[in-house]
């Protein structure tokens, strides 16, 4: 029986077996990882420190210090050392580099796309960024919403894998103590995040002083008055070290930042709570 056109059957008439796609190309004193290693959030074991790994969804390298070393990734597998979003022609064929200088790892955006920091974006021609030791995990926005992760991890001194700890006591958060009229302001000015919309933005001064007047008309709640105990709130977590609080690291224009950064902290630690929001029902 003859094979149909297109077919990739063989005259055995079993299909071929799936092919598995090609590491990246190697990187010169590197080493190969593959793509059923685990995730480096788990940690990493190098006999040199300052090693540096990096893994993708299929597959990844590894590679020992040295000044002018790099390792590249991105979208064209024949021409990087770790493939990333290969299927997703909104990642640069080389969107980034990873390069040893100065005894220590730096990350470079050479794409189209920035690349997400868990604090921050690195856009194309902005200064390299360093890696501090431990676990970095880059993100890359593509087609359709979809965001392809690059694992980096930079060995330490003595790095080990995490150590579980099953039986140990929880650590809770840092939560800040507010004084009533402190969180009062801040959880109108900051409802929109705490109910969960798309995008929130603060409200403005304005905005939740009237709101707070409504609430509580005896009060005298004016503009002075709420941006007074907000900028208490952020200064008093800017001198407990919680970042991007100050107009001097946000840069100007700073728009709603500050608020935004604010709002955000006070979440992320639990000071503030979407149950929060009774406050305002029942004012």
């Amino acid at each position: 029986m003859s094979t149909p056109p297109g077919s990739d059957r063989r005259a055995t008439g079993r299909a071929p077996a799936a092919r598995r796609p090609a590491p990246g190309r190697p990187a010169a004193g590197g080493r190969l990882l593959p793509a059923a290693h685990g995730s480096l959030a788990r940690g990493v074991t190098a006999p040199v420190p300052g090693t540096a790994f990096a893994l993708a969804l299929t597959g990844g390298v590894t590679l020992g210090p040295g000044d002018g070393r790099e390792l590249l990734f991105g979208r064209n597998r024949p021409e990087v050392h770790v493939c990333v979003g290969e299927d997703d022609p909104q990642v640069s064929r080389c969107q980034g580099r990873l390069t040893h200088r100065h005894g220590r790892w730096w990350v470079a955006n050479n794409g189209r796309l920035p690349l997400r920091f868990p604090s921050r974006l690195l856009f194309t021609g902005e200064e390299p960024l360093p890696l501090e030791t431990g676990y970095t995990p880059l993100f890359v926005r593509g087609s359709r919403d979809r965001e392809h992760l690059l694992e980096v991890f930079v060995s330490g001194p003595e790095t080990e894998r995490p150590v579980p700890l099953p039986g140990d006591v929880t650590r809770p958060p840092r939560v800040w103590v507010l004084t009533d009229e402190e969180k009062l302001a801040l959880v109108v000015l900051g409802q929109r995040y705490l109910l969960h919309e798309p995008r929130p933005q603060p409200l403005t001064w304005k905005q939740t002083a009237a709101q707070l007047a409504e609430l509580r008309p005896d009060e005298g709640w004016r503009e002075k008055r709420v941006e007074h105990l907000v900028n208490r709130v952020r200064m008093m977590l800017s001198r407990d070290g919680v970042p991007w609080l100050t107009r001097e690291e946000v840069g100007e224009p700073v728009g709603n930042a500050l608020n935004d950064h604010l709002i955000r902290a006070l979440m992320m630690s639990t000071t503030l709570v979407p149950p929060d929001l009774a406050l305002i029902d029942a004012a």
